[in-house]
Protein backbone atom coordinates (compact mmCIF):
# COMPACT_ATOMS: atom_id res chain seq x y z
CA UNK A 1 0.00 0.00 0.00
CA UNK A 2 2.87 1.87 0.72
CA UNK A 3 3.99 2.04 -2.70
CA UNK A 4 0.86 2.82 -4.31
CA UNK A 5 0.50 5.93 -2.61
CA UNK A 6 4.24 6.77 -3.10
CA UNK A 7 3.19 5.61 -6.50
CA UNK A 8 -0.23 8.19 -6.40
CA UNK A 9 1.95 10.85 -4.76
CA UNK A 10 4.81 10.83 -8.07
CA UNK A 11 1.46 10.78 -10.21
CA UNK A 12 0.17 13.59 -8.73
CA UNK A 13 3.27 15.50 -8.29
CA UNK A 14 4.15 14.77 -11.94
CA UNK A 15 0.70 16.13 -12.77
CA UNK A 16 1.05 19.24 -10.71
CA UNK A 17 4.52 19.04 -12.24
CA UNK A 18 3.29 19.39 -16.07
CA UNK A 19 0.35 21.54 -15.05
CA UNK A 20 2.55 24.33 -13.45
CA UNK A 21 5.27 24.10 -16.65
CA UNK A 22 1.83 24.14 -18.93
CA UNK A 23 1.22 27.27 -16.87
CA UNK A 24 4.53 28.99 -17.18
CA UNK A 25 4.42 28.08 -20.93
CA UNK A 26 1.34 30.03 -21.27
CA UNK A 27 2.18 32.72 -19.65
CA UNK A 28 5.63 33.34 -21.26
CA UNK A 29 3.88 32.83 -25.01
CA UNK A 30 1.23 35.23 -23.66
CA UNK A 31 3.86 37.75 -22.92
CA UNK A 32 5.77 36.82 -26.11
CA UNK A 33 2.57 37.76 -27.84
CA UNK A 34 1.96 41.03 -25.40
CA UNK A 35 5.34 42.45 -26.81
CA UNK A 36 3.99 41.26 -31.05
CA UNK A 37 0.99 42.85 -30.81
CA UNK A 38 2.77 46.01 -28.85
CA UNK A 39 5.66 46.45 -31.91
CA UNK A 40 3.08 45.70 -34.34
CA UNK A 41 0.95 48.63 -32.66
CA UNK A 42 3.86 51.01 -32.85
CA UNK A 43 4.86 50.02 -36.44
CA UNK A 44 1.42 50.74 -37.28
CA UNK A 45 1.26 53.99 -35.59
CA UNK A 46 4.69 55.10 -36.94
CA UNK A 47 3.29 54.23 -40.27
CA UNK A 48 -0.20 55.54 -40.09
CA UNK A 49 1.79 58.62 -38.91
CA UNK A 50 4.46 59.00 -41.84
CA UNK A 51 1.04 58.61 -43.94
CA UNK A 52 -0.52 61.69 -41.99
CA UNK A 53 2.41 64.01 -42.47
CA UNK A 54 2.87 62.76 -46.00
CA UNK A 55 -0.77 64.06 -46.85
CA UNK A 56 -0.13 67.20 -45.26
CA UNK A 57 2.67 67.62 -47.30
CA UNK A 58 0.57 67.07 -49.87
CA UNK A 59 -2.17 69.39 -49.30
CA UNK A 60 0.41 71.91 -48.41
CA UNK A 61 1.47 71.45 -51.96
CA UNK A 62 -2.08 71.69 -53.37
CA UNK A 63 -2.67 74.70 -51.88
CA UNK A 64 0.38 76.86 -52.41
CA UNK A 65 -0.39 75.64 -56.15
CA UNK A 66 -3.73 76.81 -56.07
CA UNK A 67 -3.16 79.86 -54.51
CA UNK A 68 -0.14 80.29 -57.33
CA UNK A 69 -3.20 79.29 -60.05
CA UNK A 70 -5.61 81.97 -58.28
CA UNK A 71 -3.30 84.86 -58.84
CA UNK A 72 -1.83 83.98 -62.26
CA UNK A 73 -5.96 83.46 -63.12
CA UNK A 74 -6.76 87.30 -61.58
CA UNK A 75 -3.50 88.59 -63.24
CA UNK A 76 -5.14 87.35 -66.65
CA UNK A 77 -8.46 88.64 -65.64
CA UNK A 78 -6.96 92.43 -64.82
CA UNK A 79 -4.86 92.21 -68.45
CA UNK A 80 -7.74 91.13 -70.40
CA UNK A 81 -10.02 93.82 -68.67
CA UNK A 82 -7.28 96.42 -69.12
CA UNK A 83 -6.73 95.67 -72.67
CA UNK A 84 -11.16 95.59 -73.24
CA UNK A 85 -10.98 99.07 -71.68
CA UNK A 86 -8.27 100.10 -74.45
CA UNK A 87 -9.93 98.99 -76.99
CA UNK A 88 -13.27 100.66 -75.95
CA UNK A 89 -11.42 103.47 -75.68
CA UNK A 90 -9.98 103.53 -78.37
CA UNK A 91 -13.05 102.55 -80.76
CA UNK A 92 -14.97 105.19 -79.03
CA UNK A 93 -12.16 107.77 -79.42
CA UNK A 94 -12.54 106.78 -83.72
CA UNK A 95 -16.71 106.62 -83.47
CA UNK A 96 -16.43 110.46 -82.21
CA UNK A 97 -13.88 111.34 -85.29
CA UNK A 98 -11.62 112.29 -82.03
CA UNK A 99 -9.04 109.86 -83.14
CA UNK A 100 -8.49 108.91 -87.19
CA UNK A 101 -6.30 106.43 -87.97
CA UNK A 102 -3.63 106.83 -90.75
CA UNK A 103 -0.81 104.69 -92.99
CA UNK A 104 2.29 106.02 -94.23
CA UNK A 105 1.88 106.16 -98.23
CA UNK A 106 4.64 104.85 -100.41
CA UNK A 107 7.28 107.32 -101.06
CA UNK A 108 10.65 107.26 -103.53
CA UNK A 109 13.80 106.04 -101.18
CA UNK A 110 15.41 109.05 -102.66
CA UNK A 111 12.96 111.46 -101.51
CA UNK A 112 14.91 112.82 -98.54
CA UNK A 113 15.14 116.38 -99.22
CA UNK A 114 13.02 118.59 -97.06
CA UNK A 115 10.59 120.51 -99.28
CA UNK A 116 11.15 124.21 -100.02
CA UNK A 117 7.59 125.84 -98.33
CA UNK A 118 5.40 124.11 -95.82
CA UNK A 119 2.32 123.08 -96.60
CA UNK A 120 -0.77 125.19 -95.88
CA UNK A 121 -1.40 121.85 -93.56
CA UNK A 122 1.38 122.41 -90.89
CA UNK A 123 5.38 122.55 -90.83
CA UNK A 124 5.88 118.84 -89.79
CA UNK A 125 7.79 117.57 -92.85
CA UNK A 126 6.86 114.09 -92.21
CA UNK A 127 5.96 111.56 -94.82
CA UNK A 128 2.78 111.41 -96.26
CA UNK A 129 -0.04 109.79 -94.87
CA UNK A 130 -3.00 108.39 -95.89
CA UNK A 131 -6.18 108.81 -93.38
CA UNK A 132 -8.46 105.21 -93.48
CA UNK A 133 -11.82 105.20 -93.98
CA UNK A 134 -13.35 104.93 -89.96
CA UNK A 135 -15.21 101.47 -90.70
CA UNK A 136 -12.12 100.14 -92.29
CA UNK A 137 -10.16 101.51 -88.74
CA UNK A 138 -12.95 99.82 -86.55
CA UNK A 139 -12.22 96.11 -88.10
CA UNK A 140 -8.31 96.80 -87.53
CA UNK A 141 -9.08 97.95 -83.93
CA UNK A 142 -11.56 94.80 -83.60
CA UNK A 143 -8.45 92.54 -85.13
CA UNK A 144 -6.03 94.05 -83.13
CA UNK A 145 -8.18 93.57 -80.10
CA UNK A 146 -8.31 90.13 -80.73
CA UNK A 147 -4.95 89.47 -81.31
CA UNK A 148 -4.52 90.78 -77.99
CA UNK A 149 -7.28 89.15 -75.94
CA UNK A 150 -5.30 85.80 -77.57
CA UNK A 151 -1.86 86.80 -76.69
CA UNK A 152 -3.59 87.43 -73.23
CA UNK A 153 -5.10 83.95 -73.10
CA UNK A 154 -1.78 81.67 -74.70
CA UNK A 155 0.26 83.92 -71.23
CA UNK A 156 -2.36 82.85 -68.77
CA UNK A 157 -2.10 79.12 -70.28
CA UNK A 158 1.73 79.19 -70.50
CA UNK A 159 1.59 80.48 -66.77
CA UNK A 160 -0.73 77.50 -65.68
CA UNK A 161 1.63 75.36 -67.29
CA UNK A 162 4.67 76.70 -65.36
CA UNK A 163 2.60 76.59 -62.05
CA UNK A 164 1.77 72.61 -62.87
CA UNK A 165 4.94 72.25 -63.31
CA UNK A 166 6.30 73.66 -60.55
Amino acid sequence: MLSRVNAVAVVLAVLAACALTWQVQAWRHGREMALRESEYDRERLQLAQGAAAQLQEEQQRRLALEQRVQSADQLHSRELSDAQQTQARLRDRLATADLRLSVLLASDADSTTVPAAAGAGGVVHDPPRARLDPAHARRIVAITGDGDEGLIALRACQAYVRALAF
